[in-house]
């Protein structure tokens, strides 16, 4: 399965999305196992589902799905880490224990329910709607507001944020684009958060990610 390059690259070197692309122009990804790899192709049949994964064993789902040959995204960040007093970055889960997985409904379901090798996922449900057996069904993202998600959160930036929506005070209604900076692409709502402008991109039901600060020059005002 495909997992981006700010997911899945070997030995988890930084090797971020250049904005802008089309779905069809990302990055391959890689496994960090066995080094296969899968492009993300816009497909009718697949959807974004998203996966859980417990005791934080996402990777360990992700390198089987990967290898298996299906595209899966985990958005992570940079932390630093004092080690042995030396201060060192490591990549670590923007929201521990899920990942996105790009596939048909049948082959979800198979990999909850009949690949014993990573038994500990589940689904990720949708809990405002009800499938015909009066049942959350299994979350899907957009492909639009997946793909919005996963520029915003390519650069591995140390100050993102996953925020609740309750945390979230949006400036205005305007939907703007950045233009500079390491999230130049970037397309989300001006809200401030820790004190700091940034900008919001909304991911379904999960809550929000913010940028870093993003100065005002930075910004354009797009059109509704």
């Amino acid at each position: 399965m495909n997992t981006l390059s700010n997911v899945k690259t070997r030995r988890g070197e930084e090797n971020p999305l250049s904005v802008g692309l089309a779905p069809d122009a990302f990055p391959e990804a890689q496994s960090s196992k066995t080094g296969v790899s899968v492009r993300y192709v816009p497909d009718p049949d697949k959807s974004w589902f998203v996966f859980r994964a417990s005791y934080g064993r996402e990777d360990r789902a992700s390198d089987y799905i990967v290898e298996d040959g299906t595209y899966t995204y985990i958005a992570k960040k940079y932390v630093e880490k004092y080690v042995g007093g030396i201060r060192k970055r490591f990549l670590q889960p923007l929201i521990p224990n899920l990942l996105f997985v790009y596939t048909t409904p049948d082959q979800a379901t198979a990999y909850i329910k009949n690949t014993p090798p990573i038994s500990f996922l589940s689904y990720y449900y949708n809990h405002f709607e009800k499938n015909e057996e009066h049942q959350n069904p299994p979350l899907i993202i957009p492909p639009k507001e997946m793909e919005a998600f996963m520029r915003a959160t390519c650069s591995h930036n140390q100050h993102m944020l996953f925020v609740s929506p309750d945390k979230v005070r949006f400036r205005s209604g305007e939907t703007v684009r950045i233009v500079e900076g390491a999230f130049k692409g970037v397309e989300g709502k001006v809200a401030r958060i820790s004190g700091q402008q940034r900008v919001v991109v909304s991911l379904a039901q999960l809550g929000y990610v913010t940028t870093a600060y993003i100065p005002s020059a930075f910004l354009q005002k797009l059109d509704p």
